[in-house]
């Protein structure tokens, strides 16, 4: 089973947790500093909350496609480079408190998608390359 992700760089965390907490009805699934994320069934989402500047308004910060295995992503890297597009492969990365496999493609308009699969919780928010090169989940402009 796959899942869409939708991330969003937020300027109040706190006030955004309560708010989809409220809206899907359940809890994060896995909060840490500046970082939240719910794990919802109905709809299939993956909704991730970075923290951004305060008072700036809530924006997109990436896209994604949850996979369970890094076949999965290995499948969707080869689909993708077949289809023409650009991909970034990533490995064994540390990312949004996770361990990840993934590969990153960017829509005509310069939005960020990553298909990924978590193999293991982390400690750090990490650091990304199929983004801008920030801190793991940066915009890709």
């Amino acid at each position: 089973m796959s899942r869409a992700q939708l991330a969003l760089r937020v300027s109040d965390l706190e006030a955004s947790i309560t708010f989809y907490s409220k809206l899907f009805g359940t809890e994060p699934a896995k909060r840490r500093e500046g970082y939240a994320n719910f794990v919802l069934t109905e709809p299939p989402l993956k909704l991730v909350l970075i923290e951004g500047e305060p008072g700036q308004d809530t924006r997109l910060d990436h896209l994604g496609v949850e996979v369970e295995t890094t076949e999965q992503v290995d499948a969707a890297t080869t689909r993708l480079k077949d289809a023409g597009l650009a991909t970034a492969a990533e490995n064994d990365t540390s990312c949004c408190y996770a361990l990840q496999d993934k590969v990153w493609v960017h829509g005509p308009g310069r939005e960020p998608w990553e298909v990924y699969v978590v193999k293991a919780d982390t400690d750090a928010l990490g650091k990304s390359s199929g983004t801008t090169g920030q801190a793991c989940c940066g915009t890709a402009q």
